[in-house]
Protein backbone atom coordinates (compact mmCIF):
# COMPACT_ATOMS: atom_id res chain seq x y z
CA UNK A 1 0.00 0.00 0.00
CA UNK A 2 1.28 3.45 -0.93
CA UNK A 3 2.51 5.82 1.78
CA UNK A 4 4.03 9.31 1.77
CA UNK A 5 6.85 10.37 4.07
CA UNK A 6 8.18 13.90 4.52
CA UNK A 7 11.01 15.57 6.43
CA UNK A 8 10.06 18.75 8.24
CA UNK A 9 11.29 21.03 11.01
CA UNK A 10 9.00 20.42 13.98
CA UNK A 11 9.57 22.33 17.23
CA UNK A 12 13.15 23.03 16.22
CA UNK A 13 14.10 19.45 15.28
CA UNK A 14 14.28 17.57 11.98
CA UNK A 15 11.48 14.99 12.05
CA UNK A 16 10.26 12.40 9.57
CA UNK A 17 6.47 12.44 9.33
CA UNK A 18 3.83 10.53 7.42
CA UNK A 19 1.10 12.32 5.53
CA UNK A 20 -2.44 11.52 6.62
CA UNK A 21 -4.71 13.61 4.41
CA UNK A 22 -4.08 17.28 5.14
CA UNK A 23 -1.98 16.53 8.25
CA UNK A 24 1.56 15.32 8.84
CA UNK A 25 1.95 12.90 11.75
CA UNK A 26 5.22 12.31 13.62
CA UNK A 27 6.11 8.97 15.18
CA UNK A 28 5.36 10.37 18.64
CA UNK A 29 1.87 11.41 17.59
CA UNK A 30 2.43 15.14 17.10
CA UNK A 31 0.46 16.56 14.19
CA UNK A 32 0.86 19.61 11.97
CA UNK A 33 -1.09 20.84 8.97
CA UNK A 34 0.83 20.05 5.80
CA UNK A 35 0.37 23.60 4.52
CA UNK A 36 1.83 25.02 7.74
CA UNK A 37 4.90 22.78 7.95
CA UNK A 38 8.46 23.92 7.22
CA UNK A 39 9.63 21.33 4.72
CA UNK A 40 13.07 19.90 4.08
CA UNK A 41 14.07 17.77 1.07
CA UNK A 42 12.41 14.39 1.69
CA UNK A 43 15.73 12.52 1.39
CA UNK A 44 19.43 13.19 2.00
CA UNK A 45 21.21 11.92 -1.13
CA UNK A 46 24.90 11.37 -1.53
CA UNK A 47 24.45 12.23 -5.22
CA UNK A 48 21.85 13.61 -7.63
CA UNK A 49 22.12 12.28 -11.19
CA UNK A 50 19.97 13.64 -14.02
CA UNK A 51 19.29 12.43 -17.55
CA UNK A 52 19.68 15.00 -20.33
CA UNK A 53 16.87 14.07 -22.73
CA UNK A 54 14.15 11.45 -22.22
CA UNK A 55 10.69 12.87 -23.07
CA UNK A 56 9.69 12.73 -26.74
CA UNK A 57 8.03 16.16 -26.60
CA UNK A 58 11.28 17.74 -25.43
CA UNK A 59 13.21 16.07 -28.25
CA UNK A 60 10.65 17.27 -30.82
CA UNK A 61 10.72 20.78 -29.37
CA UNK A 62 14.44 21.05 -30.04
CA UNK A 63 14.12 19.34 -33.43
CA UNK A 64 16.81 16.87 -32.49
CA UNK A 65 16.98 13.14 -31.90
CA UNK A 66 17.67 10.96 -28.90
CA UNK A 67 21.08 9.32 -28.59
CA UNK A 68 21.32 5.53 -28.71
CA UNK A 69 21.52 5.46 -24.90
CA UNK A 70 20.79 8.08 -22.21
CA UNK A 71 23.42 10.62 -21.19
CA UNK A 72 23.63 12.20 -17.75
CA UNK A 73 24.92 15.08 -15.67
CA UNK A 74 25.41 15.61 -11.93
CA UNK A 75 23.81 18.14 -9.57
CA UNK A 76 25.79 18.63 -6.33
CA UNK A 77 23.90 18.08 -3.09
CA UNK A 78 24.63 21.70 -2.13
CA UNK A 79 21.98 22.64 -4.73
CA UNK A 80 19.23 20.89 -2.72
CA UNK A 81 16.09 22.84 -1.96
CA UNK A 82 12.72 21.93 -0.45
CA UNK A 83 9.00 22.27 -1.03
CA UNK A 84 8.11 25.92 -0.47
CA UNK A 85 11.72 27.05 -0.81
CA UNK A 86 13.16 30.08 -2.58
CA UNK A 87 15.11 29.57 -5.80
CA UNK A 88 17.68 32.32 -6.27
CA UNK A 89 18.37 33.99 -9.60
CA UNK A 90 21.74 35.72 -9.17
CA UNK A 91 21.93 39.39 -10.05
CA UNK A 92 23.00 39.84 -13.66
CA UNK A 93 21.47 36.53 -14.81
CA UNK A 94 18.36 36.29 -17.01
CA UNK A 95 17.89 32.70 -18.09
CA UNK A 96 16.74 30.70 -15.07
CA UNK A 97 14.55 27.88 -16.43
CA UNK A 98 12.21 25.46 -14.62
CA UNK A 99 12.07 21.76 -15.57
CA UNK A 100 9.40 19.67 -13.86
CA UNK A 101 10.44 16.04 -13.40
CA UNK A 102 9.84 12.78 -11.54
CA UNK A 103 12.69 11.84 -9.19
CA UNK A 104 13.62 8.25 -8.38
CA UNK A 105 14.86 7.62 -4.83
CA UNK A 106 17.12 4.65 -4.12
CA UNK A 107 16.28 2.48 -1.12
CA UNK A 108 18.98 -0.22 -1.14
CA UNK A 109 22.62 -0.27 -2.19
CA UNK A 110 22.50 -0.95 -5.90
CA UNK A 111 25.27 -2.10 -8.25
CA UNK A 112 25.10 -4.07 -11.49
CA UNK A 113 21.40 -4.98 -11.57
CA UNK A 114 19.15 -5.88 -14.46
CA UNK A 115 16.34 -3.47 -15.38
CA UNK A 116 13.80 -6.16 -14.50
CA UNK A 117 15.19 -6.27 -10.94
CA UNK A 118 15.59 -2.51 -10.39
CA UNK A 119 12.22 -2.06 -8.64
CA UNK A 120 13.59 -3.89 -5.61
CA UNK A 121 16.19 -1.11 -5.16
CA UNK A 122 13.81 1.86 -5.45
CA UNK A 123 12.47 3.26 -2.17
CA UNK A 124 9.93 5.45 -3.92
CA UNK A 125 9.47 8.61 -5.92
CA UNK A 126 9.24 12.36 -5.39
CA UNK A 127 8.94 15.47 -7.54
CA UNK A 128 11.91 17.52 -8.72
CA UNK A 129 12.30 20.87 -10.42
CA UNK A 130 15.59 20.66 -12.28
CA UNK A 131 16.22 24.40 -12.52
CA UNK A 132 18.91 25.52 -14.94
CA UNK A 133 20.86 28.77 -15.00
CA UNK A 134 21.51 28.89 -18.74
CA UNK A 135 23.52 32.11 -18.52
CA UNK A 136 26.47 29.74 -17.87
CA UNK A 137 25.73 27.34 -20.70
CA UNK A 138 28.49 28.64 -22.96
CA UNK A 139 31.17 27.78 -20.42
CA UNK A 140 29.63 24.74 -18.68
CA UNK A 141 27.82 22.96 -21.52
CA UNK A 142 30.10 19.95 -21.15
CA UNK A 143 29.52 19.48 -17.41
CA UNK A 144 26.37 21.53 -16.69
CA UNK A 145 27.96 22.17 -13.28
CA UNK A 146 26.96 25.79 -12.74
CA UNK A 147 24.01 25.61 -15.14
CA UNK A 148 22.30 22.91 -13.09
CA UNK A 149 24.33 22.78 -9.88
CA UNK A 150 24.26 26.31 -8.50
CA UNK A 151 22.83 26.80 -5.01
CA UNK A 152 19.03 26.32 -4.60
CA UNK A 153 18.53 24.80 -8.09
CA UNK A 154 17.44 21.32 -6.95
CA UNK A 155 14.04 21.48 -5.21
CA UNK A 156 12.69 18.06 -4.19
CA UNK A 157 9.41 17.17 -2.51
CA UNK A 158 7.09 17.53 -0.93
CA UNK A 159 7.37 13.87 0.14
CA UNK A 160 8.69 10.42 -0.72
CA UNK A 161 5.86 8.23 -2.03
CA UNK A 162 6.26 4.45 -1.87
CA UNK A 163 4.63 1.82 -4.11
CA UNK A 164 3.86 4.36 -6.84
CA UNK A 165 3.35 2.99 -10.35
CA UNK A 166 5.18 5.38 -12.66
CA UNK A 167 3.33 4.32 -15.80
CA UNK A 168 0.79 6.63 -17.41
CA UNK A 169 1.17 9.49 -14.95
CA UNK A 170 0.50 13.14 -15.85
CA UNK A 171 3.16 15.75 -15.15
CA UNK A 172 2.31 19.44 -15.26
CA UNK A 173 4.27 22.59 -14.42
CA UNK A 174 2.56 25.88 -13.61
CA UNK A 175 3.97 29.40 -13.47
CA UNK A 176 1.73 31.78 -11.54
CA UNK A 177 -1.17 29.37 -12.04
CA UNK A 178 -0.77 28.94 -15.81
CA UNK A 179 0.12 25.51 -17.26
CA UNK A 180 3.50 25.73 -19.01
CA UNK A 181 4.46 22.04 -19.21
CA UNK A 182 2.01 19.18 -19.76
CA UNK A 183 3.47 15.72 -20.27
CA UNK A 184 3.22 12.09 -19.30
CA UNK A 185 5.64 9.46 -18.07
CA UNK A 186 4.53 7.38 -21.05
CA UNK A 187 6.49 9.67 -23.38
CA UNK A 188 9.78 8.71 -21.71
CA UNK A 189 12.10 6.73 -23.96
CA UNK A 190 13.81 5.10 -20.97
CA UNK A 191 11.73 4.22 -17.93
CA UNK A 192 12.67 4.34 -14.23
CA UNK A 193 14.00 0.79 -14.07
CA UNK A 194 16.19 1.30 -17.12
CA UNK A 195 17.74 4.50 -15.71
CA UNK A 196 18.58 2.87 -12.37
CA UNK A 197 20.12 -0.19 -14.04
CA UNK A 198 22.07 1.93 -16.52
CA UNK A 199 23.71 4.13 -13.87
CA UNK A 200 24.35 1.19 -11.52
CA UNK A 201 26.50 -0.57 -14.13
CA UNK A 202 29.48 1.54 -13.06
CA UNK A 203 28.30 3.75 -10.17
CA UNK A 204 27.16 2.32 -6.84
CA UNK A 205 23.85 3.86 -5.79
CA UNK A 206 23.18 4.03 -2.06
CA UNK A 207 20.01 4.67 -0.04
CA UNK A 208 18.75 8.22 -0.54
CA UNK A 209 20.43 8.78 -3.90
CA UNK A 210 18.26 10.58 -6.44
CA UNK A 211 17.92 10.12 -10.20
CA UNK A 212 16.03 12.74 -12.21
CA UNK A 213 14.15 11.18 -15.11
CA UNK A 214 13.82 14.08 -17.57
CA UNK A 215 11.39 16.86 -18.41
CA UNK A 216 8.76 17.35 -21.13
CA UNK A 217 8.64 20.28 -23.54
CA UNK A 218 7.94 23.80 -22.38
CA UNK A 219 10.88 24.77 -20.15
CA UNK A 220 11.22 28.57 -20.18
CA UNK A 221 12.84 31.28 -18.06
CA UNK A 222 11.19 32.61 -14.92
CA UNK A 223 11.96 35.75 -12.96
CA UNK A 224 11.87 36.97 -9.35
CA UNK A 225 8.34 37.05 -7.98
CA UNK A 226 7.16 34.01 -9.97
CA UNK A 227 5.59 30.98 -8.30
CA UNK A 228 6.50 27.68 -9.96
CA UNK A 229 4.55 24.51 -9.15
CA UNK A 230 5.18 21.00 -10.45
CA UNK A 231 2.30 18.55 -10.05
CA UNK A 232 2.60 14.83 -10.72
CA UNK A 233 -0.34 12.48 -10.50
CA UNK A 234 -0.02 10.51 -7.27
CA UNK A 235 3.00 12.45 -5.98
CA UNK A 236 1.43 15.81 -5.18
CA UNK A 237 2.68 19.33 -5.93
CA UNK A 238 6.14 20.83 -5.40
CA UNK A 239 6.13 24.62 -4.98
CA UNK A 240 9.03 27.03 -5.40
CA UNK A 241 9.21 30.81 -5.57
CA UNK A 242 11.83 32.78 -7.44
CA UNK A 243 13.80 35.51 -5.68
CA UNK A 244 16.50 37.97 -6.63
CA UNK A 245 20.02 37.18 -5.55
CA UNK A 246 21.31 40.44 -4.02
CA UNK A 247 24.85 39.63 -5.09
CA UNK A 248 26.00 39.36 -8.68
CA UNK A 249 28.54 36.94 -10.09
CA UNK A 250 32.01 37.90 -8.90
CA UNK A 251 33.64 39.57 -11.89
CA UNK A 252 37.37 39.27 -11.28
CA UNK A 253 37.49 35.48 -11.52
CA UNK A 254 36.10 32.88 -13.91
CA UNK A 255 33.73 33.00 -16.85
CA UNK A 256 30.84 35.44 -16.70
CA UNK A 257 27.19 34.99 -17.64
CA UNK A 258 26.65 35.24 -21.40
CA UNK A 259 23.72 35.73 -23.76
CA UNK A 260 24.82 33.92 -26.90
CA UNK A 261 22.60 32.39 -29.56
CA UNK A 262 23.05 29.01 -27.87
CA UNK A 263 22.05 30.40 -24.47
CA UNK A 264 18.93 32.07 -25.85
CA UNK A 265 17.84 29.18 -28.04
CA UNK A 266 18.27 26.64 -25.25
CA UNK A 267 16.48 28.76 -22.65
CA UNK A 268 13.63 29.63 -25.01
CA UNK A 269 13.11 26.16 -26.46
CA UNK A 270 14.60 26.44 -29.94
CA UNK A 271 16.05 28.88 -32.44
CA UNK A 272 13.68 31.63 -31.30
CA UNK A 273 15.78 34.48 -32.60
CA UNK A 274 15.09 33.36 -36.15
CA UNK A 275 11.36 33.17 -35.39
CA UNK A 276 11.18 36.75 -34.17
CA UNK A 277 10.35 35.96 -30.55
CA UNK A 278 11.69 38.44 -28.03
CA UNK A 279 14.00 37.52 -25.20
CA UNK A 280 12.44 37.30 -21.71
CA UNK A 281 12.02 40.43 -19.63
CA UNK A 282 14.89 41.35 -17.38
Amino acid sequence: MSAEYRRIVLDGAVVQVERHGDELVAGDGRRVKADDAVHLPPVEPSKIIAVHLNHRSRVEEFQTRLPAAPTYFHKPTSALNAHGGAVVRPAGCRYLNYEGEVAIVIGRTCRDVAPADADAYIAGYTIANDFGLHDFRDTDAGSMLRVKGSDTLAPLGPGLVTDWDFRGKRLRTYVNGTVVQDGSTDEMQWDMRYLVADIARTITLVPGDVLLSGTPAGSRPVRPGDLVEVSVEGLGTLRSHIVDGPAGIRAEVGAQPTESEEVRSTALGGDWELRGVRSPRR
